[in-house]
């Protein structure tokens, strides 16, 4: 059953895209800069070329996620959102809030505490913003006609997302203090309630493309649900090795650090035995092949690689450098850009009519931004390991080491140019399904 009220749909993904455009190019600008190739310093310095980049990232995947469950939502409470309107409002003032922060980054109008940089007026429009969201979620759930656990856990995901930016909105005097609150928001979102938001959008998909009954996905859920509590609120101890609290946190951070690539491990085992249980074949095979990337290269962008640097012997040494960098960029990928993805191309042939399921384009999209984002993640890896031998164990000046690891960004430069390549032709299927219709809509009711 599908809903004109999803259409609001579109218009996130849209903001998202457009967003992750911006995004991309500023980490072009950082990669030049890190080859020497730094023309555009006097307007884009290093520092706010980064702050850019890393917050264009939560405010595209925010756009995303919400995008994702104003679809979702009605189709799972089985009635349309209680208002369209509101829905509106909140991603204008969404895009508002994203437009200002960087304008602000450019005149060195930010709060200086990593990835949590935005002004702190802009903070209480997004805490605003996120109550609009959720209200509309929300009620439109309980006022709907069934609560599916699907719907349930992403609601719980969004909620509790909404819950711990809080914390990023306390200063304290005490640097220790400060950023023992501050990974609050940025370790518990990412390594805990967004695994929440991605397990219900990767059930809602799996139900839709797999045919596997309901209650049997579900149950998944449930595994999910507990081992990402279970590891991801203990091993937020992982960013506290070093900045001056009981030294009790390095037990905790280790083993919980350990545990935390179970949940991505049982994304992926949960993916691909849901795929091979399943008697329907949706004739939408890109979802299914963003679907099943995003649970498995989560797993090993998240999960292994995670695991490789975060144990306190290894962390000793990798701490602060572009190992952190391999990490992040491959998990960002695979555990929420992808299942973004995938949620745009199963909803789009359904929002707009168009059944573009098999485009040589969508294929091209799929495998040249992964292979990009691979080869980056590797020329990452491989920076990191040099930086951290010769600076940690030789001792040598940290320029001297960036100036021996330049060619690893060359590397990188074009390995992003793939991936830039990748993206640009998903923008183009995205653009050639054309906008949403009432028809469409009530064409596959």
């Amino acid at each position: 059953m599908k809903y004109k009220s999803q259409k609001v749909a579109y218009w996130f993904f849209a903001l998202s895209l457009l967003l992750l455009t911006l995004q991309i190019v500023y980490g072009f600008v950082m990669g030049f800069a890190r080859v020497g190739m730094d023309g555009l310093h006097e307007f884009v310095p290093f520092n706010t070329a980064r702050a850019v980049h890393t917050n264009l990232l939560v405010v595209w995947l925010l756009s995303g996620f919400m995008g994702a469950a104003y679809y979702i939502i009605p189709e799972e409470a089985q009635r349309e959102l209680v208002s369209v309107k509101l829905a509106y409002v909140q991603l204008i003032t969404l895009a508002l809030v994203g437009v200002v922060a960087i304008i602000g980054f450019h005149f060195n109008i930010w709060e200086g505490r990593k990835f949590l940089e935005i002004p702190r007026p802009l903070d209480y429009l997004v805490v605003i913003n996120v109550l609009l969201f959720l209200g509309i979620i929300l009620v439109t759930l309980f006022k709907g006609k069934r609560r599916t656990t699907t719907a349930l856990v992403l609601s719980m995901g969004l909620f509790f997302a909404a819950l711990l930016y809080l914390p990023g909105m306390i200063t304290f005097d005490s640097q220790t203090m400060d950023s023992f609150f501050r990974w609050w928001v940025v370790h518990l979102w990412v390594e805990g309630v967004w695994e929440l938001i991605m397990g219900g959008i990767l059930s809602f998909l799996l139900i839709k493309l797999t045919g596997v009954d309901r209650e049997v996905i579900e149950k998944w859920l449930y595994v999910i649900v507990g081992l990402t509590f279970l590891s991801g609120v203990l091993g937020t101890g992982h960013h506290y090795y070093y900045i001056g609290v009981n030294k009790i946190w390095i037990i905790v951070g280790g083993i919980f650090s350990a545990l935390e690539p179970l949940a991505f491990l049982a994304m992926a085992l949960f993916a691909v035995n849901m795929y091979r249980k399943g008697e329907k074949k949706h004739p939408n095979k890109l979802a299914l092949y963003w679907t099943l990337g995003a649970a498995i290269v989560s797993f090993v962008g998240a999960g292994l690689l995670g695991f490789a640097h975060t144990l306190p012997q290894t962390n000793i040494y990798t701490h602060g450098t572009l190992v952190t960098a391999m990490h992040g960029h491959l998990a960002f990928w695979g555990a929420y850009a992808m299942i973004v993805f995938a949620i745009i191309s199963y909803s789009l042939p359904n929002m707009t009519g168009r059944k573009l399921y098999e485009s040589a384009i969508g294929r091209a999209a799929f495998w040249l931004s992964n292979i990009g984002m691979v080869g980056m993640t590797v020329a990452f890896g491989v920076a990191g390991v040099v930086q951290v031998y010769m600076e940690r164990k030789l001792k040598m000046n940290f320029m001297e080491v960036q100036q021996e690891i330049e060619i690893h960004f060359i590397v990188l430069i074009i390995c992003a140019t793939i991936f830039a390549t990748g993206i640009t032709l998903f923008i183009i299927d995205f653009i050639k399904h054309g906008t949403p219709t009432d028809e469409a809509l009530e064409s596959n009711n």
